[in-house]
């Protein structure tokens, strides 16, 4: 009878597998973007966003609350990220930002 649940149990490590990447690849692509430009676009501060996916991707990491942490992940590509990657990292004359971008 285990052999048939062999097949499951590959399928579910994959998964898993996939959570913990997506949420590793969120916590450092926070770390990558300025800290300024995250209230610049009305999202939580970086350290917020870093608890957040920092704590996802420990949750992954042991399987505890794996759903929790996609979720976590998820909410960051999709709601932040985009936002966040508007805003130039550095150097430059940032000061005359619009809502279109630099002028």
């Amino acid at each position: 009878m285990s052999i048939l649940l062999l097949p499951l149990t590959g399928a579910f490590l994959i998964i898993r597998l996939a959570v913990v990447v997506a949420c590793v690849w969120a916590f450092v692509d926070c770390l990558t973007r300025p800290e300024r430009a995250f209230p610049m676009v009305g999202k939580q501060t970086k350290q917020i966003w870093l608890a957040i996916t920092g704590a996802a991707a420990a949750f992954a990491l042991i399987g505890f609350f794996a759903l929790v942490a996609l979720v976590a992940a998820i909410v960051y590509f999709v709601d932040v990220r985009p936002r966040v990657r508007e805003i130039p990292r550095g150097g430059g004359n940032q000061t005359h930002m619009g809502p279109y971008g630099p002028w």
